[in-house]
């Protein structure tokens, strides 16, 4: 039986969910064991038609990303959206919360009107498209990319966390990050990251995005326990584009 054919894509990011892929070193052997590269810009130039499976990393910010990834869409069977920008518009979002014209006048100054720096509210994939897997964070976590992939390439369906990472941060023993007067966002953020920041002696900046259902009592009592405030955490919530999701709550 012939090996899936995977392509990877990219749009408005750093490209460092792509560089991850290429820390996998070794790794990356094992997974070329069970899939066909066949698109890749940041590591070859071949090209072909088709896609059993398509990786997006970045984040939709201009119309014609949007015609581009529709047409990517239509040639993959499995589309997965590589990282936080990819998967909830990531720290790009930001950008929402001002005038556009205004941004793009910071950024490029007197360059700002030239055609080709023309910009769009920020999008993460699944606003433009059907997404049929999120790997997520910022950047991502090798470990559960290796998984992911090797999962789709047997054909299964990979499991991803929906737990806060506050599960994860007591499995490793970590004192919790708000004994330290920090606002940490681990009560609400999805898990899967290994409780990498917390474990690193950093408060969660949230970059895999709030679980789906997250506990926003527990989450309101853990803030008047340690002297903060809900608009404190939703203000940090802020850096990866979740301000929306908990505007009125």
């Amino acid at each position: 039986m012939s090996k899936p054919k995977l392509a990877i894509f990219d749009f408005t990011c750093c490209e460092g969910c792509q560089l991850q892929i290429v820390n996998l070193e070794e790794e990356i052997l094992n997974l070329i064991s069970l899939v066909n590269p066949v698109e890749w810009r940041e590591a070859m130039s071949e090209h072909i038609g088709n896609y059993d499976i398509a990786l997006i990393e970045g984040s939709i910010t201009r119309p014609e990303d949007e015609e581009k990834l529709r047409r990517i869409r239509k040639r993959a069977k499995i589309l997965v959206a590589l990282g936080s920008c990819a998967s909830t518009g990531g720290v790009n979002k930001l950008k929402n919360n001002f005038d556009l014209q205004e941004v793009k006048h910071c950024v490029y100054g007197q360059a700002a009107d030239m055609p080709h720096l023309h910009t769009a509210p920020t999008k993460a994939i699944d606003e433009v498209v059907q997404v049929d897997y999120k790997i997520y964070g910022c950047p991502i976590d090798r470990r559960e990319f290796a998984y992911i992939v090797r999962c789709l390439a047997l054909g299964k369906s990979p499991e991803i966390p929906d737990y806060p990472v506050c599960v994860e941060c007591k499995l490793q023993e970590n004192i919790c990050r708000y004994e330290y007067d920090e606002i940490c966002l681990g009560p609400v953020t999805r898990a899967g990251c290994g409780a990498r920041c917390p474990s690193c002696a950093t408060w969660c900046f949230g970059c895999r995005g709030h679980i789906e259902e997250p506990n926003l009592s527990a989450a309101k009592e853990i803030m008047v326990r340690y002297g903060k405030t809900f608009q404190d955490l939703k203000n940090r919530m802020n850096i990866f584009g979740s301000k929306q999701r908990y505007a009125d709550e």
